[in-house]
């Protein structure tokens, strides 16, 4: 009997385990539900930020070189070709080169109707230039204001700013310049068929996009950056 017993209890516990172990098996604990085309979008994108690391570490490969090899005037002339271009990749200077403009004009139905003038949300500008930026190595201005890494758009008092300043009623214009014209084309070509279109008009307004144009300027940022942290050696020291 109480060999009985001892069976019973042993099986109890194999039959236990058994179900735990096909309850694991059947749920586990984090199931990834993508699809195959989501994986690979995925896969994609860290890839292309591969490539523009490895862009970056050459361009600063090649920054280095400039400097071993230079001495006296040369290290000098190496140091400000440097200067200029952060400040070119800051959005501190004018930049020319194929682009876009886009005019941001009230819609014809509002207009008509009589409807008030009013400024262009922050929500919606912020959305369209969130949905430019899918487009990499682009300089962008929107009512003569350079946006850069630091720029902020924001409802300021009630007024819509950009970098702090108030952006005009419509009519104003936004300015894009992109690598080489074969982009501008390709970023023409999806804002034409963007729903951003849609939003726009939804707020009164119309997006009238201008063919690319292999010359155009936009300015550089008109606020200089504080440096809290670099300090000059004394000469000599």
């Amino acid at each position: 009997m109480k060999r009985k017993w001892m069976f019973t209890f042993i099986l109890l516990i194999v039959g236990f385990m058994v179900a735990v172990q096909y309850n694991t098996v059947q749920q586990p604990a984090e199931r990834d539900t993508r699809d195959l085309w989501a994986i690979r979008n995925e896969l994609a994108k860290e890839r292309k930020l591969h490539s523009e690391l490895l862009t970056e570490v050459r361009e600063l490969d090649i920054t280095l070189s400039k400097y071993n090899a230079s001495e006296g005037e040369s290290a000098g002339k190496a140091l400000a070709e440097t200067v200029q271009s952060l400040h070119e990749k800051a959005g501190m200077t004018d930049q020319t080169g194929p682009g876009i403009v886009i005019d941001v004009v009230p819609s014809e139905e509002s207009i008509a109707l009589g409807t008030p003038l009013h400024e262009v949300s922050p929500e919606l500008l912020t959305r369209f230039v969130n949905d430019v930026n899918r487009f990499k190595n682009i300089d962008m201005e929107i009512d003569g204001k350079r946006l850069t890494a630091l720029s902020a758009i924001r409802d300021i008092n009630g007024e819509t700013t950009v970098n702090g300043l108030p952006v005009a009623l419509p009519p104003f214009q936004i300015k894009i310049l992109s690598a080489d014209l074969g982009i501008s084309e390709k970023l023409y070509n999806f804002l034409q068929s963007s729903s951003l279109l849609d939003d726009f008009y939804l707020d009164d307004f119309v997006l009238e996009i201008h063919e690319p144009d292999a010359e155009v300027t936009v300015t550089g940022r008109l606020d200089q950056f504080e440096n809290r942290f670099l300090k000059e050696l004394p000469k000599g020291g």
